[in-house]
């Protein structure tokens, strides 16, 4: 089980992409600082096609400190301390660039 991160928007970077081919039953992506910007209804398309069993996460201070409302409803709204959990309960954590 892998925790794949993304920290860059889809136009700044392939990272998303590259790593929605790449996750797998079990999985899960955390989106952090500008990669926070995916979850907005334009992108919603993009993670359409995640197995059942991956769960999306946002991390929080990374919405507020951009101002963003009306995001992505699949995504659940995390805070640090839940960063480092979920970094821990993974065997791997993937950061995409």
């Amino acid at each position: 089980m892998t925790l794949h991160l993304i920290n860059k928007t889809p136009s700044e970077s392939s990272a998303l992409s590259s790593s929605l081919s790449a996750v797998s039953e079990g999985d899960a992506l955390l989106l952090i600082e500008n990669g926070v910007y995916a979850a907005m209804p334009g992108y919603a398309e993009l993670f359409t096609r995640l197995p059942g069993s991956v769960q999306c996460y946002l991390l929080e201070n990374d919405v507020q400190a951009r101002g963003l409302k009306d995001l992505n409803q699949e995504f659940r709204h995390i805070d640090y301390d839940e960063f480092v959990e979920l970094s821990c309960r993974y065997s791997k954590v993937v950061s995409w660039f």
